[in-house]
């Protein structure tokens, strides 16, 4: 017989790590086509600008997805539960009330996380009640080894699987006319949101200017916490207006086009959530090599000084001597971005994540 899954996960828009993992997941022929699959999005904020806001909305939509799953644990009795858990906070007590309406139905259940903070909030004397209850007897999956730490209190690794993200392949062709920059084109891509380091990076960037090294950066997304028109008054105030350019949001073929005419990625991230970056995985698609932070799961995407280099984080110092070593080493950045698409070739592409996912689903 056929497994019955209902997937609870989120589902863009907006778009985010864990709504496009959920997109990925839904369009998956592998593991629509082996198992009897049904889908309930999580999403209570249509877009970005929603979040925080319209909470009578939020309220209707959030039981509507209760209700969706009572009926479906009723009607349908599916045979497994897939949860993509929010760690901490609101998000948390939200979905814990969906994990007791399950357990109360008996049903088997594995959740999902995309992003931590358990561990943060352990020593509340409610938020450990419920995380006791949430974690028992439930089987959980996590992005990597390396943030097996959040969840140790409550699961045993026996319980646990690791889910490394995968993401779609590219047109090769727009790859291999990649085009060689005279000045070395640098690339940040994340909304402008200060905890994703953008301000380090600006500052960093201050001092090879002041150093005299060539190079340009682009900055590419939404405006965050930190507006253009803020941005570009941080430009002329670092006197980096010659050299650093916000380009706004960029999609599909223009985004391709951002990557491929680029020479070297920066995420020098200490975002409190950080994970597992997909953007990581993109720029390792397009053999970049990459300079980030000791943050969440970056460890196992970027080994340091193979694929790209790890540099502590708010270190604007660090930072500034990795990227002139990149910049004035051309051999080195070629060899670091080789092995950065090789890396992406071999565990993180879609139909890789696909299969690890079919045999998860397959074997509780």
């Amino acid at each position: 017989m056929t497994k019955k899954i209902l997937f609870l996960l989120h589902l863009p828009p907006p778009v985010h790590g864990s709504s496009m993992v959920g997109q990925f997941i839904k369009e998956s022929d592998l593991i629509n086509r082996n198992f009897e699959t049904n889908y309930i999005d999580l999403g209570t904020s249509k877009t970005i600008d929603e979040i925080g806001k319209n909470p009578l909305g939020k309220i209707l939509r959030y039981l509507s997805i209760v209700f969706q799953t009572f009926k479906q644990l009723l009607v349908n009795k599916p045979d497994l539960i897939y949860l993509a858990m929010t760690a901490k906070g609101f998000g948390f007590y939200k979905d814990a009330v969906i994990v007791f309406l399950v357990k109360c139905f008996r049903v088997p259940l594995v959740l999902h996380f995309h992003n931590k903070g358990v561990h943060t909030r352990q020593e509340k004397r409610f938020d450990n009640f419920l995380y006791q209850k949430v974690f028992k007897n439930t089987k959980v999956i996590l992005l990597s080894k390396h943030l097996y730490f959040d969840i140790k209190t409550y699961v045993d690794e026996n319980d646990v699987y690791y889910c490394p993200n995968g993401i779609p392949p590219i047109n090769k062709d727009s790859v291999t006319k990649r085009l060689k920059n005279e000045t070395p084109k640098l690339l940040f891509l994340s909304n402008l949101i200060a905890s994703k380091g953008f301000i380090v990076l600006l500052k960093a960037l201050q001092i090879l200017n002041k150093k005299g090294v060539d190079f340009t950066c682009n900055f590419v997304g939404g405006e965050g916490d930190v507006t253009k028109e803020i941005f570009t008054e941080k430009l002329k105030e670092l006197q980096l207006i010659n050299n650093v350019f916000y380009l706004g949001k960029k999609y599909n073929s223009d985004k391709t086009a951002i990557f491929n005419s680029s020479d070297i990625f920066v995420l020098p991230t200490f975002y409190h959530n950080e994970c597992f970056p997909l953007v990581l995985l993109e720029a390792s698609q397009f053999g970049l090599p990459m300079v980030t932070t000791f943050e969440g799961a970056i460890p196992e995407i970027v080994k340091d000084g193979v694929n790209g280099f790890l540099v502590e984080q708010q270190n604007v110092v660090d930072l500034a001597n990795k990227l002139e070593i990149l910049i004035n080493d051309v051999p080195l950045r070629n060899r670091l971005g080789i092995a950065a698409k090789e890396k992406y070739e071999e565990s993180y592409t879609l139909k890789i994540f696909e299969k690890n996912m079919f045999n998860i689903l397959n074997s509780i």
